[in-house]
């Protein structure tokens, strides 16, 4: 797979696990000290944002960059449009059944059941519970500095696929996150024109693979609405 499809699918696991914890989760433990991570998640049911995002290798290097745009509706609803600057655009959309992934410039689609597909990845950072976050992850705040308040969340299993992240938040905003992942690579996202609260519709939260593309796996039944 290409690299910028992984980068893709890797940063919708951790961002994502932010946007869409289940709503009205309860707060952390009495014992757990409340971070600016929980803060964030207490209370969000939507949240749309744009973002521009660099990778670097162990040396500083640049390997790739790209901007895109993200929507969430909790709990563990998505859509993430991702354009690196060298490919098509690529999009990752959750609609609470199917995890679809569509490469334009390829001219397929992916799709698999969102709940076996993101088991074991970083979403787990967007679409669980605060409970969820706490067993699957280490969360330590770690202190302020670049005026931002950081978080930094450290995978329990080994088998995760990053090895840390840190969070940079400004008040009830999501500013900047920094990946790192089991290559050495270090991924950084700066968010901007963030949203809380913001109108989502059911439309965005849908994929129709378009007319000629090739579609890989069967797509799970939507239930029907309420």
């Amino acid at each position: 797979m290409p690299r910028s499809q992984l980068r893709l699918a890797l940063f919708v696991c951790v961002p994502l696990w932010l946007a869409a914890a289940a709503h009205g989760a309860a707060p952390p433990a009495a014992a757990t000290s409340a971070t600016a991570l929980d803060k964030y998640l207490d209370g969000l049911s939507t949240l749309r944002a744009k973002f521009s995002q660099v990778v670097v290798d162990a040396a500083g290097k640049q390997l790739e960059q790209g901007q895109g745009s993200l929507l969430v509706r909790r709990p563990g609803r998505f859509r993430w449009a991702y354009a690196p600057s060298d490919a098509g655009e690529q999009l990752l959309v959750a609609d609470g059944t199917n995890l679809w992934f569509y490469d334009r410039e390829l001219q397929q689609a992916t799709v698999k059941p969102a709940a076996a597909a993101l088991t074991a990845t970083p979403i787990m950072l967007l679409s669980g519970s605060a409970a969820d976050l706490r067993a699957a992850f280490s969360v330590d705040a770690a202190g302020e500095h670049g005026a931002l308040e950081w978080v930094r969340v450290t995978p329990r299993s080994a088998a995760a696929e990053f090895a840390s992240a840190e969070l940079g938040f400004r008040g009830e905003k999501l500013v900047r996150l920094v990946i790192h992942d089991r290559l050495n690579q270090t991924d950084t996202l700066e968010f901007t024109d963030s949203e809380r609260g913001a109108r989502v519709t059911e439309a965005e939260l849908r994929f129709a693979p378009p007319a000629g593309v090739d579609v890989i796996g069967t797509p799970q039944p939507l239930p029907a609405a309420p």
